[in-house]
C-alpha cells in the first residue's frame, strides 16, 4: 500500500482513536491501529473488544492496502513531524516506510490478518439524536457512574426511551450505591425495542460518546446490532458492546415523601461545601449539614487539623435536622447544574436525599447520607 496525506489529518486521525487503544500486552494487535487505504481514502480502526472506532480521512492513495502499526507510537511520530505531506508505504514483511520532510522512519507492522472484525453497519436501521442533547445527558449524569469493577452492571450509565404524557424521553441513569444521577430530554419519536427496554452503555463507551459531541453540535446516528450499540457521526463509527447485565431497578429507590424542603443559592452552596470540605476526613469528606428556620449552618472537623462552621441563608420552613453527607457527593451534583438556585429534599436524618435544581423536573441525584 501508499499514499500522502496532511500532516493535520492524520494527526486528528491518530489521535481520536488514542482513548480506545488497549495498553494491556495480552492481545499485541490491541495495542496497533489498522491502516486500511482506498480511493482516495484512508481508514483508521481501532478496538479493545468492547469498544471499537473507525474514521475515513482524505488521502492521495497511490496503492491500496492494508497495515497495522503501533497507535501510541506512530501517533508519537506523526505529531513532532514538520508541517508536510506524509508519505506512507508498506514493503514484504508488514514493514512501514514512512517519510516527511527530511524525516524518514523504518516500522515494525503486524499482518492486517490478526486485527479483530469491524463489523459493517446498515445506515437504514439508525434513528438520529442532537449531538449536543447526548452531550448534556451524560455530562448530568457520569460523575454517579460505579467505578468497581466487581459491580459489572453498574460500570455504566442506563438509557431508555419512554412515552410520557405524547411526548418522548431518552433518560439516562447512572448509579455507583451511594449516589444515583438521572436525566432526560425531549426526543423525536424511538422505534427502536432496544432503546424502549432500556440498554447499558459501558463506562469507555460512554466517554467515546460524548468525545464525539465535543467538536460540534451536529447529530449523532444512532443503532443497535447483536450486543452492540452502534453510533455515527459524519464518517465515524463507533461500535460498543452494551454491558450484559441487569441495571437495578432505580424507581424503587425515588424518595416520594421527602417533605422539608431547602431553597439555596447554587454559587454559595458549592463554595460552602469546598471550604468545609477542607477540614474533613481525605477519604470520606464527611460534613454535617443543620436546618432550621431560614438558615442551614454546614460544620466539618477532623481531630488532626481543627473544626470550621459556616451558616448559609436559604429558604427553609420545617423542623430542625442535622443530617451528614459526604460533601463530594454534593459537589459532584452542584457541579453539572446550571441554574441559580436548588432544592435539597429531606425527609430524616437516615434517609437518602434528592437534589435538584429549582422548578426543574428534568434532572435530580438521589444522594445517601453518611451513618456516623
Amino acid at each position: 500500500m501508499e499514499f500522502a496525506i496532511a500532516k493535520e489529518s492524520f494527526l486528528k486521525a491518530l489521535q481520536r482513536v488514542q482513548g480506545i487503544i488497549e495498553n494491556r500486552k495480552t492481545m499485541p494487535i490491541l495495542s496497533n491501529v489498522l491502516i486500511s487505504a482506498q480511493p482516495e481514502k484512508i481508514e483508521i480502526i481501532a478496538t479493545d473488544l468492547e469498544v471499537g472506532m473507525k474514521s475515513s480521512f482524505p488521502a492521495d492513495v497511490t496503492k491500496a492496502g492494508k497495515i497495522t502499526v503501533s497507535a501510541k507510537k506512530l501517533y508519537e511520530i506523526i505529531k513532532e513531524l514538520p508541517e508536510e505531506e506524509i508519505h506512507f508505504s508498506t514493503r514484504e514483511n508488514d514493514w512501514v516506510d514512512l517519510r516527511c520532510g527530511k524525516a524518514h522512519f523504518n516500522l515494525v507492522g503486524l499482518s492486517p490478518e490478526e486485527f479483530p472484525f469491524f463489523p459493517a453497519v446498515n445506515d437504514s436501521t439508525f434513528l438520529t439524536i442532537k449531538g449536543s442533547l447526548i452531550r448534556e445527558l451524560v455530562e448530568m449524569t457520569a460523575f454517579a457512574i460505579c467505578h468497581d469493577e466487581t459491580k459489572y452492571n453498574l460500570n455504566g450509565i442506563f438509557i431508555k426511551a419512554l412515552e410520557e404524557e405524547g411526548k418522548t424521553l431518552l433518560r439516562m441513569v447512572a448509579t455507583d450505591g451511594h449516589r444515583l444521577a438521572m436525566a432526560e430530554k425531549e426526543i423525536a419519536s424511538v422505534v427502536s425495542s432496544d432503546l424502549k427496554n432500556g440498554v447499558i452503555f459501558p463506562k469507555k463507551g460512554i466517554f467515546e460518546l460524548k468525545k464525539m459531541t465535543d467538536d460540534d453540535d451536529s447529530e449523532l446516528m444512532l443503532s443497535f446490532l447483536d450486543n452492540s450499540a452502534v453510533v455515527k457521526k459524519n464518517d465515524t463509527v463507533v461500535v460498543m458492546r452494551l454491558v450484559d447485565g441487569y441495571f437495578p431497578d432505580y424507581t424503587r429507590v425515588m424518595p416520594a415523601d421527602n417533605d422539608k424542603l431547602a431553597t439555596i443559592r447554587r454559587e454559595d452552596f458549592i463554595h460552602s461545601l469546598r471550604r468545609m470540605a477542607i477540614l474533613s476526613s481525605e477519604k470520606f469528606k464527611g460534613i454535617m449539614m443543620e436546618l432550621k428556620n431560614g438558615i442551614m449552618e454546614i460544620s466539618a472537623s477532623n481531630p488532626e487539623l481543627g473544626d470550621a462552621r459556616e451558616t448559609l441563608e436559604v429558604n427553609y420552613e420545617g423542623p430542625d435536622l442535622a443530617i451528614r453527607f459526604n460533601a463530594r457527593y454534593l459537589l459532584d451534583s452542584l457541579s453539572v447544574m446550571g441554574q441559580e438556585l436548588v432544592t435539597l429534599a429531606l425527609k430524616d436524618e437516615l434517609s437518602p436525599a434528592v437534589l435538584k435544581p429549582y422548578q426543574t423536573e428534568d434532572f435530580l441525584t438521589v444522594i445517601m447520607p453518611m451513618r456516623v
